[in-house]
């Protein structure tokens, strides 16, 4: 009889860490499971453990690597300039590295853009893409933008620092945890403080501010077609950080692309809505159903 997959609280995650080189320096990575093997690339300000309702979950039927990009978590910030494209070239580094030549792949915004790019510069090897709330769709006024952040970055930069470091005690203050999650989570108080602390660990690193530059003035909408192979794409309808109706771009240019739209969800689908997005994951993977997909899901 198969045992059930443990949670992310009952890993000794220390027992599946390593360190590899992409770009000449090290990248913290997390590795578990066997079988056909799925990449998850977190998203801007985030790390690994953007992923933990994910990794156990799926390592049951395959190989499961999530890493921290360069400059976020705990991998050190590079020595070469931060950009999307370095990113893309860190990604496929990693696969050469941990010899993995077909993969699917699952990024969380700027993730997902590092993905999709990935995904044109190499189709044969991304057989799967999953995408929620993935970056890439121009934005307005993107100099005025970077103008404004680079005035607040400082004070964001030290603020975050802080709130990594004191993490655990930062959670626990309920008021406090709210307020730093509904950047990202229209329900921020369904959020478990344990797992909230996880989160608050990757704020305030070196590659914030070059990754954010980088975000901003990338768009991928233009060659979106180019992306051939099944995908996956999930957004929260009260995105606050980029707009659901960017889904649609995404879902018009890409041929096999599935759009999911999740109600009273914000940016991060994965870890907000953790059963219901996993129950799509499964799908897009071949993997055996799920026991249940909660009804809240909406698809288009």
């Amino acid at each position: 009889m198969a045992m059930e997959p443990q949670t992310w609280q009952q890993i000794d995650w220390r027992q599946h860490q390593r360190w590899i080189s992409v770009r000449g320096g090290p990248v913290n990575v997390i590795e578990l499971g066997s079988g056909p093997p799925v990449l998850f690339v977190h998203g801007l300000g985030g790390s690994w453990q953007n992923w933990l309702h994910q990794l156990p979950a799926f390592a049951e039927h395959h190989r499961v690597v999530a890493f921290d990009l360069p400059g976020f978590g705990y991998s050190p910030l590079p020595s070469v300039q931060v950009s999307i494209q370095g990113y893309v070239t860190a990604t496929s580094e990693l696969l050469d590295a941990v010899d993995i030549d077909t993969v699917a792949l699952v990024g969380n915004s700027m993730g997902g853009l590092i993905s999709c790019e990935l995904a044109l510069a190499e189709p044969s090897r991304v057989a799967r893409l999953g995408l929620i709330s993935p970056a890439g769709v121009a934005m307005r006024n993107r100099q005025q933008r970077i103008s404004l952040l680079r005035s607040l970055f400082p004070a964001v930069a030290l603020t975050g620092h802080w709130i990594s470091v004191n993490a655990e005690p930062a959670a626990r203050r309920r008021r406090l945890r709210n307020r730093l999650l509904e950047f990202v989570s229209s329900q921020p108080d369904a959020i478990p403080a344990a797992f909230a602390a996880e989160q608050l660990r990757g704020m305030g690193k070196p590659g914030l501010w070059p990754a954010m530059e980088g975000v901003i003035m990338h768009s991928v909408a233009e060659r979106l077609s180019g992306i051939s192979c099944p995908t996956l794409l999930v957004w929260g309808q009260d995105d606050p950080v980029l707009p659901v109706r960017h889904a649609d771009v995404f879902a018009a240019a890409i041929a096999h692309a599935r759009k999911v739209t999740f109600a009273d969800t914000g940016h991060c689908a994965m870890f907000e809505r953790s059963g219901e997005f996993n129950g799509l994951l499964s799908e897009l993977l071949g993997d055996p159903a799920p026991a249940a997909v909660a009804a809240t899901v909406a698809s288009a």
